[in-house]
C-alpha cells in the first residue's frame, strides 16, 4: 500500500476559531511569526484584473509594510527554499521568513487596521497556500534549543 500525501491545502486566511485561539494566548510579550508561502502563478482580482502571484504579493508588501513597521514589526530572518529534506517531497515554498512583533497585541492591531484590511486583499489573491506559525521567542538552551 502506498501513502499519498497531498501538499496543497489552500490555507490562506485563519478561520474564526483559530484566530480566537490566537487572541486567547498572552498578548504582552514579543512573538515571532514563521511565514511559509506558496504563490499562485496568476493572481486574479474580483474585477478580473490578472497579474502574477509574485506581483500581487509585492503589492501586499508595499501596502502593509508601513502598518507593520508603525506597530514595531520587523523581519528578523528570511531565506530561499531549496529542498524539503523531511516532509512531503512535492512541498515547496516561494517565500520563507520570520516576522517579529513586539507583542501578540501588536499583531492583532495590525489585522484590525483598516488600511491593512485593504492591503490583505492583495495577499489573498497572491497566495496559493501558506503556513503562519506563532512562536514565542526564547533564549536557546543547549545545542538544539
Amino acid at each position: 500500500m502506498t501513502n499519498t500525501v497531498t501538499f496543497y491545502d489552500g490555507h490562506v486566511d485563519p478561520d474564526r476559531e483559530r484566530f480566537g485561539r490566537f487572541k486567547d494566548l498572552p498578548r504582552d510579550h514579543p512573538i515571532n511569526m514563521l511565514n511559509l508561502i506558496r504563490l499562485n502563478d496568476t493572481a486574479t482580482y474580483e474585477d478580473g484584473t490578472m497579474i502574477t502571484g509574485r506581483e500581487a504579493y509585492a503589492a501586499y508588501a508595499r501596502a502593509s509594510a508601513p502598518i507593520f513597521q508603525k506597530l514595531g514589526g520587523r523581519i528578523v530572518w528570511s531565506g530561499n527554499f531549496e529542498l524539503m529534506l523531511i516532509g512531503p517531497e512535492e512541498a515547496y515554498w516561494d517565500l520563507c521568513f520570520v516576522a517579529e512583533y513586539p507583542s501578540g497585541e501588536s499583531f492583532i492591531s495590525m489585522i484590525r487596521d483598516p488600511d491593512y484590511r485593504e492591503a490583505v486583499k492583495h495577499r489573498q489573491v497572491a497566495v496559493a497556500d501558506s503556513r503562519l506559525i506563532r512562536l514565542r521567542p526564547n533564549e536557546p538552551r543547549g545545542m538544539f534549543g
